[in-house]
């Protein structure tokens, strides 16, 4: 193995500790199954759907902490119908210990239901530490957003930033799941050149069937299928088979330099499945690590080994439900 290779097995193993994972509220049955392959005190965000109610959303968030997982509740402004809602929800979530986390986000629907209009709104509304919440999630758009122009993106970020500085919130980028690694890293470090400190958390499409992958590209306009087949390595003329994001993070490995790019971590957004996607995850950690082991000498090696949380492995995921959907609204 070259110098540059070993050197994407070395940084890869970090980008992978602290992952993050996203659901749905009606994927509770399937974090039950995906629950021995997932590490305790993993982030997993829960989405807030046009398709779920409130009591659907706070059951998922209780059964992520009952697992021991840290949910990450989204908060979907323009889903709001009035200030008296956000409060409701607010507090159920204080009410069970799951406000500690949110991730805020405008929304799909293209006009507000509420006084809402995006997550700047909701950062500014003053309910959030009043019922508890101690760190925010925004949302990125390194390959931008098929139906906002980059200006008003950028404009949002800066808000968004000042904003959570200004009310005392920590808080965290999460982006748009993408395939360019040249298109991420040059968006992180313009978010850098910003002065927003904010760590960030890459978005990366788990697992999933090579068709499946291409209908929510199409939809969040990330990309062309030939430049996602180029940087993916499969074929477009097999659409039935799956492909993994093994070729984007070691590409993100290689090129990532912290003192340029700040805090990364990565968050998955579970297509193929939860528990696909956590065994993914496992497997190919393992495997780089190995990389790493194998191409250091032996008179250079630390004396200790590397070791990772993880249970014993069962069979793949093979449910394939749309995760997507009302996670990656813009602002």
């Amino acid at each position: 193995m070259d110098s540059v290779s070993t050197a994407a097995a070395s940084a890869v193993a970090p980008l992978l500790d602290d992952f993050s994972l996203e659901m749905t509220g009606k994927d509770v049955p399937k974090l039950e199954e995906a629950r021995g392959t997932i590490p305790q005190g993993t982030r997993i965000n829960v989405t807030f759907l046009g398709n779920e109610d409130l009591d659907m959303r706070l059951a998922a968030a209780r059964v992520v902490k009952r697992l021991g997982f840290v949910p990450v509740p989204h908060i979907s402004a323009r889903r709001l119908p009035s200030r008296a809602a956000l409060q409701e929800f607010l507090a159920a979530l204080e009410a069970d210990g799951l406000a500690d986390n949110v991730f805020v986000v405008g929304g799909d629907p293209a006009e507000p239901q509420g006084p809402y209009d995006d997550a700047l709104a909701l950062i500014r509304s003053g309910l959030l530490q009043k019922h508890g919440v101690r760190h925010v999630g925004v949302s990125g758009y390194p390959e931008g957003h098929p139906a906002i122009a980059d200006p008003v993106l950028w404009s949002a970020m800066e808000h968004k930033s000042a904003a959570l500085e200004e009310h005392g919130l920590p808080g965290a980028v999460i982006t748009q799941f993408g395939f360019d690694v040249d298109a991420v890293l040059a968006w992180v470090e313009a978010v850098r050149a910003r002065g927003i400190d904010l760590p960030v958390r890459i978005g990366v499409p788990g697992p999933a069937g090579i068709r499946r992958l291409m209908t929510y590209a199409a939809r969040f306009g990330v990309g062309t299928s030939t430049s996602i087949a180029k940087k993916y390595g499969f074929s477009l003329t097999n659409l039935m088979g799956t492909a993994g994001p093994d070729r984007f993070i070691r590409a993100l490995a290689k090129d990532y330099d912290a003192r340029r790019h700040g805090e990364l971590k990565l968050h998955f957004y579970t297509f193929g499945g939860l528990k696909a996607t956590s065994e993914w995850v496992a497997e190919f950690r393992d495997t780089e690590i190995r990389r790493d082991v194998v191409t250091v000498p032996a008179s250079s090696r630390s004396t200790s080994t590397p070791t990772f949380h993880r249970a014993a492995r069962s069979s793949p995921d093979v449910a394939a439900a749309g995760r997507a959907g009302g996670s990656t609204p813009p602002r």
